[in-house]
């Protein structure tokens, strides 16, 4: 079993950063894809970033430069430094861990994000 929970995230005025954190315990051996996940009111989820064990980083096309994704695979943390937030990036982020053996994905309970105007 994997457990992942996420820390971080509260109110921000529009233009301020704000970094996210989560923790991966369990069987982490198995966990190769990492990622941040969000998702606002009647929206779907959509990808902000996601990594892999061996470093390669991919951001959604919405990032634009603005966040930045880390991951230490000692401590088996993921962490999300966003900056220039703006009011669209409000939503509800969730840290995401991929067990390849299985297939399975594996969600933390999400962590509220506000940008203010």
């Amino acid at each position: 079993q994997v457990q992942v929970a996420e820390s971080g995230g509260g109110l921000v005025q529009a233009g301020g950063s704000m970094r996210l954190s989560c923790v991966v315990s369990g069987n982490t051996f198995s966990i190769n894809n990492m990622g941040w996940y969000r998702q606002a009111p009647g929206e779907e989820r959509e990808m902000v970033a996601r990594t892999t064990r061996d470093g390669w980083t991919n951001y959604g096309d919405f990032v634009k430069g603005r966040f930045t994704i880390s991951r230490d695979n000692v401590k088996n943390t993921l962490s999300l430094q966003m900056n220039s937030l703006k009011p669209e990036d409000t939503a509800a982020y969730y840290c995401n861990a991929y067990e390849n053996i299985s297939g399975r994905n594996y969600w933390g309970q999400g962590t509220q994000v506000t940008v203010s105007s």
